[in-house]
């Protein structure tokens, strides 16, 4: 047989005649057709998707794991990218394999089963050499998650997942690899299964007939979740597995240490399953003094409430059965004095009024101790402690509360773009890993332009390791140009410009063929970007620019104007023709507080004799305009602001995506999808209109607003950059900030308070505006109290107690009121009815009363009475009074 004869066959996608030949070949024969199916396969890789040669793939890929002889290029062949999605079916591929050696397919499947789970080397094909090689079975994550996908089949088949459990000849050695897979219990298959298709049931099931060892499973999950580190999910279900398996007391009792590891670091899910286990052991005094105090002290540190209360609870239960424990167990109590919640200080000082008798006199040292952790309560309650114990309060001066808010933060000086390709290189591939900030994007752009000046085929030739693998390289031509219509896609398009992967003419016509009117609310900023990114794409083919004009100064996007004059001259020397949008975006980023350094550019700039030149004088020259006219308006839940036209930008010597963005916000209203929903678009945004940061607030509200009172929860993550950016923020930053404060996710909130710190510290903030907005949105329950409560409780921890307190000194009048029905103004007894309190209310009060304690602020706050005078001892009306004498103090 010729290698010709091979090829011809694998050329016409002929399957049959390739395993024909590929039977019984030697080695020579092997190694003899290498060559031109290489050669074959590089050919194949430039074909466009829809090309008829595609059809040769599947046989391409059997006949070069057939010609490979060693095991190492055998798996590098099977599992190669670019016939990833064209395979050929694991039979075949078994077929033309089965005739190694035992210990050669040994290394072939273990080789295979290590690559990563991308390669998606297939599971029939690595189980079938393992049956043909007669070798233990890999425990990778790639083959193990194929065997469980494998197995997971059955919903779609005759059989069930247990079912096919039991059949598998090497049960036991993949279910014990199922605990040291990450994320595993994550998938869908384990969460989703029902009946006899459901994971958790035939594990123990199975466990239960003897089929598999009980201890490996229990093991298993005790050490996934010490192992710590997974999602919810993947706990979720390895808790869930761990809790059907229904241990023993024995079994429960020989793994009191992992319970005890548990409890002080597991997720809080776990710690609780933990914790409930161990509170059995010691309510029956199997437990131990000593490790039921290193118990608590590992819980009480935690900061979950409900993990704290339930540990209270449980010694309030052991030292009521055994009151002899009280001078041991009674300082560990004290430790929760400290924790933020002042309901959990209550209920550990309520523990030690009631038990601070059974304490033996000779133990003073307990006492002592106790009396000291005092100190960590809340002022309230550390007065009734020091009644309780008979201490006196220390006599010392109060100091002066000082409010701490972070360091304002300051701009920095943009480096200049890197000197070589191989700098610029790096730049490139480390931008397009990760979103980038502005400067790094603006660097990084310059560089591009700059060296695609100098030499564009040294510049491609650096890029190309780069850029490989990169969706615009490979796939077909008609789809890139659809891409790139749409959306540059930041330096995606320009890369694909340098190497001629997008249209000339699609370039040229989105430049001039952009739409003037209509469009989202974001359509404004995100034209004027990429109008800008579509002309260098543009000109780095055509009329290479020497550098960019636009290219900011200052990392938030500003550009001086001396530096403007600068590169203008140095273009009028060059007889470079200037970018008009990137011109555009200079001028949007020129800074023209400075009236003397403007004035010096102005002069400077006419005596070039340029158009540009005198462009830019006459833009210096004009007035720095003051935030448009606006107007605040509802929709639904919402609170949004509406811009007027901004008259600066409607001159027609800026191109049409300029005078798009002044025109009236209003305009863009009515639509509401669009693909602008990446936050780390919205951080360029800011660049495009450096200073002013309320045309970028005012059309990423309605998403923000959209995202808590639909709980989608998108682009918090935003506002501290928001926040940071120069220029006067107003009421579009405030309601941003607001709505971030009541998200649904924890980190979006976290967001949210960083920005009202910084916005705080810079002195942007009306605070006793935003308050007002919190306490409007709240009543209306669009925005959760309890949210807000834990998000206000962070700024104030961080010792911002005085800006936490101004912010809930102006919104809580707006919820009390709502106690009332009406009929009286104001608090006092009997002035109006008792009405249904919004839920969170308590908590909000008592962030309140914490911040009040703190900070020593004193006042009277407006319908507080109609809380603080209900009947009963309820959270809302425990910390209504609590703040009451706070503030009267």
């Amino acid at each position: 047989m010729t290698a010709t004869t091979l090829v011809n066959a694998v050329r016409a996608g002929n399957m049959g005649d390739v395993v024909t030949l590929a039977d019984g070949m030697t080695d020579a024969e092997r190694r003899a057709c290498m060559p031109e199916l290489k050669e074959l396969r590089k050919k194949l890789r430039s074909e466009p998707w829809g090309s008829p040669l595609q059809r040769a793939y599947p046989a391409l890929h059997a006949a070069g794991a057939a010609c490979q002889t060693g095991a190492a290029a055998v798996a590098d062949w099977i599992a190669g990218s670019d016939m990833r999605w064209r395979q050929a079916p694991a039979p075949v591929l078994i077929d033309v394999l089965g005739d190694r050696e035992p210990r050669w397919l040994d290394d072939l499947v273990h080789r295979l089963a290590e690559r990563p789970l991308t390669a998606q080397v297939p599971y029939e094909l690595m189980s079938g050499l393992v049956r043909l090689a007669g070798c233990a079975v890999p425990t990778s994550e790639t083959y193990v998650r194929g065997w469980m996908e494998h197995i997971g089949r059955a919903r779609w088949k005759a059989g069930t997942v247990i079912g096919n459990l039991r059949k598998d000849p090497h049960l036991t050695e993949l279910v014990t690899a199922l605990f040291d897979i990450a994320e595993i219990g994550a998938r869908s298959d384990w969460r989703y299964g029902e009946g006899l298709n459901n994971w958790t049931y035939a594990l123990t099931q199975l466990a239960d007939e003897g089929l598999l060892d009980r201890k490996i499973l229990i093991d298993g999950c005790v050490s996934r979740l010490l192992r710590g580190g997974g999602s919810t999910a993947d706990n979720k279900v390895f808790l869930g597995l761990l809790t059907s398996l229904d241990l023993t007391r024995d079994e429960r009792c020989e793994r009191i240490a992992d319970w005890m590891s548990l409890c002080a670091d597991a997720p809080s899910s776990v710690a609780g399953h933990a914790q409930s286990v161990l509170a059995d052991f010691a309510l029956d005094g199997a437990l131990g003094s000593r490790r039921l105090i290193e118990m608590s002290g590992a819980v009480l540190f935690r900061p979950e409430r409900k993990l704290v209360r339930s540990q209270l609870i449980l010694l309030g239960k052991v030292l009521r059965q055994d009151p002899s424990t009280a001078g041991a167990l009674l300082p560990v109590v004290a430790q929760a004095f400290g924790h933020e919640d002042t309901e959990v200080q209550e209920r550990a000082l309520k523990l030690v009024e009631r038990h601070i008798g059974d304490v033996p006199d000779k133990e003073e040292a307990a006492r002592e101790e106790i009396a000291g952790a005092a100190a960590d309560l809340s002022p309230g309650l550390r007065t009734r402690a020091q009644d309780v114990l008979g201490v006196s309060p220390a006599e010392e001066s109060p100091e002066a509360y000082e409010e701490l808010l972070p360091p304002v933060p300051e701009p920095t000086r943009l480096v200049p773009a890197p000197e070589t390709v191989a700098e610029l290189a790096e730049e490139v591939n480390a931008l397009l890993a990760s979103d980038g900030d502005i400067s790094a994007f603006e660097r990084t752009l310059d560089g591009l332009v700059r060296h695609a000046h100098r030499d564009r085929e040294a510049l491609v030739e650096a890029l190309g390791p780069v850029v490989a693998g990169r969706w615009w390289a490979e796939m077909e031509p008609t789809y890139v140009d659809r891409h790139f219509r749409d959306s540059p896609r930041d330096l995606e398009i320009v890369l694909a410009s340098l190497f001629e992967r997008v249209r000339l003419s699609v370039l040229h016509d989105a430049r001039t063929n952009a739409p003037t009117s209509g469009g989202c609310v974001h359509s404004g900023l995100a034209g004027v970007r990429d109008a800008r990114l579509r002309e260098v794409a543009h000109r780095v083919r055509t009329e290479p620019l020497p550098f960019l004009l636009a290219t900011p100064s200052w990392s938030t996007g500003s550009l001086e104007p001396g530096e403007l004059v600068a590169r203008l001259d140095t273009y009028r020397r060059l007889g470079a023709r200037p970018g008009r949008s990137d011109f555009a975006q200079a001028l949007l980023r020129v800074r023209r507080a400075d009236t003397a350094a403007s004035e010096s550019a102005a002069v400077a700039a006419r005596e070039l004799g340029t158009p540009e030149g005198d462009r830019l004088a006459e833009w210096l020259a004009t007035d720095v305009p003051s935030r448009p006219v606006r107007s605040s308006r509802t929709e639904g839940p919402r609170f949004l602001v509406e811009f007027g036209e901004l008259p600066e930008l409607q001159s027609e010597s800026f191109p049409p995506e300029v005078r798009r963005l002044g025109r009236p916000l209003a305009e863009y209203q009515g639509r509401w999808y669009c693909s602008h929903w990446d936050e780390s678009e919205w951080r360029q945004w800011l660049a495009v209109v450096p200073g002013r940061p309320e045309l970028v607030a005012a059309r990423v509200l309605r998403d923000l607003s959209q995202g808590v009172v639909e709980d989608t929860g998108t682009g918090f993550s935003f506002l501290p950059t928001l926040a940071e950016a120069e220029g006067e923020a107003g009421e579009a930053v405030r309601l941003c900030v607001v709505y971030g404060l009541g998200a649904k996710r924890p980190e979006d909130r976290l967001a949210a308070v960083d920005a009202l710190l910084v916005l705080a510290a810079r002195g942007k903030l009306d605070i006793e505006q935003a308050g007002a907005d919190l306490g409007q949105l709240a009543v209306t329950s669009y925005l959760k109290p309890l949210r807000i409560a834990e998000a206000i409780r962070t700024a104030a921890s961080t010792g911002a107690y005085g800006t936490a307190w101004a912010l809930l000194r102006a919104a809580l009048p707006h919820l009390l009121a709502e106690l009332s029905d009406g009929q009286g103004e104001g608090g006092g007894k009997g002035r109006a009815k008792a009405a249904t309190p919004v839920r969170g209310l308590g908590e909000l009060l008592a962030v309140a009363a914490e911040c009040v304690e703190r900070s020593g602020a004193r006042g009277e706050l407006p319908h507080l009475d109609l809380a603080a005078d209900r009947r009963g001892s309820s959270r809302l009306v425990t910390e209504a009074r609590r703040l009451r004498a706070a503030l009267a103090v």
